[in-house]
């Protein structure tokens, strides 16, 4: 085995090593230290200006690029978990009958509408069903339901296009705005 060079030697020695030098290893701890050994930022004590200022730019890019597209998991302790039940449970059954009434009025408009529509088909031109018409002594007629007829009947309702639909429905507004001389 050879022996190691004297340069190399002298370089580690103790006796050959510079103190005036200040990147040494011996240097290093006179100088004051301007930067922390960790890459992690150093936490600060709060005052009242709240530390540096943040770029809400890169606040924003942070956001978007890492926030989780689900929420984390509610972590309840058992009374906590009970409570958010309970609240949970009345706002159900809250939405619930508000769904319920909102069914029931239109079940009562549906009705009613249906019952109007039976007393036209029933009534005659005159405004007389079969049991008054026999009451008071006229025969029968052929106009009994015309009402009813001519109610249902949809002429005219789709002649005509909607001003909604007077320009194919697209994403980009129209080259030339709003046309002031348009009519039906």
């Amino acid at each position: 085995m050879k022996a190691p060079s004297m340069a190399l030697l002298r370089a580690f020695s103790p006796i050959a090593r510079s103190e005036a030098l200040p990147w040494t290893a011996r240097g290093c701890p006179a100088l004051p230290q301007k930067t922390n050994f960790s890459t992690t930022e150093q936490r600060q004590a709060r005052s009242k200006n709240a530390g540096p200022k943040k770029d809400p730019r890169i606040t924003q890019i942070r956001y978007h690029l890492y926030h989780p597209l689900t929420p984390r998991p509610l972590r309840f302790s058992r009374t906590r978990a009970l409570r958010h039940w309970t609240i949970h449970r009345a706002w159900q059954r809250y939405l619930d009958m508000q769904r319920r009434q909102k069914e029931l009025a239109l079940e009562k408009q549906y009705n009613s509408m249906a019952a109007a529509c039976e007393a036209l088909r029933l009534i005659d031109a005159h405004g007389l069903t079969a049991d008054e018409r026999t009451k008071i002594g006229e025969t029968e007629t052929k106009d009994e339901g015309r009402l009813y007829r001519i109610a249902m009947l949809k002429t005219g309702v789709w002649d005509k296009v909607p001003i909604e639909y007077g320009r194919i429905q697209t994403e980009t507004p129209p080259r030339k705005g709003w046309n002031h001389e348009w009519t039906r």
